[in-house]
Formats: C-alpha cells, sequence, structure tokens
C-alpha cells in the first residue's frame, strides 16, 4: 500500500520540529507524551490527507467527492475544516481549484472553496475592504448552491468583518447562518471575533455572547469551547483586568469536560485542545495543561500559537514568536519543568542559583 502521507509536497506535510541545541528541556521517558521531533502541526486527518496528495498532483477529484459527502451528510464541522484546509493549499497551488471551477463553475463545493479562498487572499491586503466588495458575488453564489449549508455564511460573517460591516447587516447575517445550523462552531466563532474588543465589542460582551451559546449547545458541541475561546482573547490581550477571574476558570472548566468527552490523540479535538494548554497556563494551572498535553498527544496546531504574544514566563521575549510549533514546543517544555506540588523547582540545566519570582 502506497503511503499517502510520503507523497506530500514539502509545504503540505506535517511539519516535524527539528532538534535544536541549546534549547529548552523537551518530552522525556515517563512524561507520556511524544518527543518534540514526533509533533506534528496541522496534521490532516486521514480523510483530507489523500485530498491534499491529489491536489497537489493536479486532481480535483477527491476533493469534490470529500466536500459533496460532507454536504450529503450534513457534516458541517467537517466540511468547514476541510474548505478552510483546501482554500489554504490553493493559496499556493490553485491549478486544481481552477479546473474545478472550469469544469463544474455552478458546483457549491467548488464555490465554498473559492470564496474562502477569495476572502484569504484579500484579508492581508492594506486595500482589505475594496477587495474584499469584490469578492461578495462569489459569496452570495457560494450560498446559494446549497441552501442548507452554513459554511458559506461563516465566510460571509467572516467577510463582514473584514469589511467592518455594522451591526444591523452583520446581525441578518448571523441570523441566516443559525437557521442553518443553529450550533455550528465555525459561525460562532466568526461572531465572537466580531464582538472582540479589537473589532466593535467589549471582552465582556464576548463573554457574554460566548456562555449563553454554550449553555444552548449540546454537551458535546464544539461550541462548548467558545468561552475559552473568549478567555484567551481576554488573556492576551490586556482584557482580563476586566473579567472576574472565577469567570476565566469556568470558562476553562467547560473546555476541560469538552476535551474529555474525545478520545486521546485524535486530531478532531486538536484544535480545541491546544488552545485550552494555552488558556490554563496564563491561568496557572500547570497541572490541568499537562492532562490536557497528554490528551493532544502529537498533534500541535497552528492556532493559538500563532497569536500569543511573544514572552515567556519569565517575561523573557519569546523568539520563536513566528513559529508556532516552536512556541508550542517551548510551552510544553516550561510546563514540564514546572514542580509538582509541594516540591521545589528543579533549576533547569542542572545547574543552581538565585530563585526568580516566576518559580514560586
Amino acid at each position: 500500500m502506497v503511503d499517502t502521507m510520503a507523497l506530500l509536497p514539502p509545504f503540505i506535510r506535517p511539519t516535524r520540529m527539528a532538534r535544536t541545541a541549546p534549547g529548552p528541556v523537551g518530552a522525556r521517558p515517563g512524561d507520556g507524551l511524544p518527543a518534540d521531533d514526533e509533533v506534528l502541526l496541522d496534521a490532516p486527518d486521514e480523510r483530507l490527507a489523500p485530498v491534499l496528495v491529489a491536489a497537489a498532483q493536479g486532481a480535483y477529484g477527491p476533493a469534490a467527492e470529500l466536500l459533496a459527502a460532507t454536504r450529503r451528510r450534513a457534516e458541517w464541522e467537517d466540511r468547514d475544516r476541510y474548505a478552510l484546509r483546501l482554500a489554504a493549499f490553493a493559496r499556493s497551488r490553485a491549478e486544481w481549484l481552477d479546473a474545478w471551477l472550469a469544469a463544474a463553475p455552478h458546483d457549491p463545493d467548488a464555490l465554498v472553496v473559492a470564496a474562502q479562498l477569495a476572502v484569504d487572499r484579500a484579508w492581508p491586503s492594506p486595500a482589505r475592504s475594496e477587495l474584499l466588495r469584490e469578492v461578495s458575488p462569489l459569496i452570495t453564489a457560494a450560498a446559494r448552491g446549497d441552501d442548507r449549508d452554513p459554511v458559506p455564511w461563516r465566510i460571509a460573517l467572516d467577510h463582514a468583518r473584514g469589511s467592518r460591516a455594522g451591526h444591523k447587516y452583520f446581525g441578518e447575517l448571523w441570523e441566516a447562518a443559525v437557521r442553518r445550523a443553529p450550533h455550528h462552531y465555525g459561525c460562532h466563532v466568526a461572531a465572537l471575533r466580531y464582538l472582540a474588543s479589537s473589532w466593535r465589542g467589549s471582552h465582556p460582551e464576548c463573554f457574554d455572547f460566548a456562555e449563553l451559546a454554550a449553555q444552548d449547545a449540546p454537551a458535546g458541541s464544539l461550541v462548548q469551547a467558545l468561552p475559552g475561546r473568549a478567555a484567551f482573547a481576554c488573556l492576551t490581550d490586556g482584557g482580563a483586568a476586566g473579567v472576574p477571574r472565577e469567570r476565566l476558570d469556568a470558562a476553562a472548566d467547560r473546555a476541560i469536560a469538552l476535551s474529555g468527552r474525545f478520545p486521546a490523540a485524535d486530531p478532531w479535538p486538536a484544535e480545541i485542545r491546544n488552545l485550552l494548554v494555552c488558556v490554563l497556563v496564563r491561568l496557572e494551572r500547570r497541572e490541568d495543561a499537562l492532562v490536557q498535553l497528554r490528551l493532544l498527544g502529537p498533534y500541535a496546531t497552528s492556532f493559538p500559537w500563532n497569536r500569543m504574544p511573544g514572552a515567556t514566563r519569565e517575561g523573557v521575549q519569546d523568539e520563536v514568536a513566528d513559529d508556532p510549533l516552536g512556541r508550542f514546543l517551548r510551552v510544553r517544555a516550561d510546563v514540564l519543568s514546572a514542580p509538582l506540588p509541594g516540591l521545589p523547582r528543579q533549576p533547569r540545566g542542572g545547574r543552581g542559583g538565585r530563585a526568580r519570582p516566576g518559580d514560586h
């Protein structure tokens, strides 16, 4: 049998972290964690991996089959993730998508990837608002492709945030999205980001929205992790002072309960668990963070590590600010080096020295 992972070109193969020296202490035997060079960044699941291989070879058929299956089975969370990953791949290799659109210009599955790609391409531009206005007809076409599909509406919500749409228009989009899928995680994240203080709202408003959505969602819904995402925003951009500590802890506890519903070393909840590790570390709940690191297994994700401010626990600027996998491994090493309850911290490198305030 051909190993499809081995066929992936370097720019889509799951990244492995090379060992470097000197550096932070990594995972050790007995930690219950994979070694640093076994950790994968944004690893595709077993359904997506062969699709990326085919796309790298210029074939769009497997992508069409995968997205059609998610639409047929109403697997909207999977569909959203796959559309995002396929659009990200198409930013550097779009031949397969161009061929797909040429062969089937009205295919709702091709249109949703094309709409996501168009938004992605416009986002970093200084002329974002103008470019996004040109994208609107493509998003409309994707939304008309299958009236049940919430993914084009999630793209529309992101589009509205990027173009600084007013609350009234955004609210209309939101109502259309939740009418199709009341507990779709991607749409809720899009709304939460719109409410974030850097755009329109405040951190208390974000928490109000996230907590209400989680209360209304089923126990196993990814929306249960939405308060944790609100906590991440508070803890990483200086907004935590306006939110009580017990509210931040409750958000983490809710996400811990959700994480416990999934098997260990499962790529599906990997982003939720990575986000939870980040929040728990910021809350100095290191034992809980270690539990989540063990549940993660080898699966690191770019988010949230590509959004964290660049400082270590000791306050030293983190030199891997643009390296999400490196940042994940540094945080993991810091969690591992923390003392067990009642025991003093062991100095790194086996040397003694003056205690720092962060060591207690």
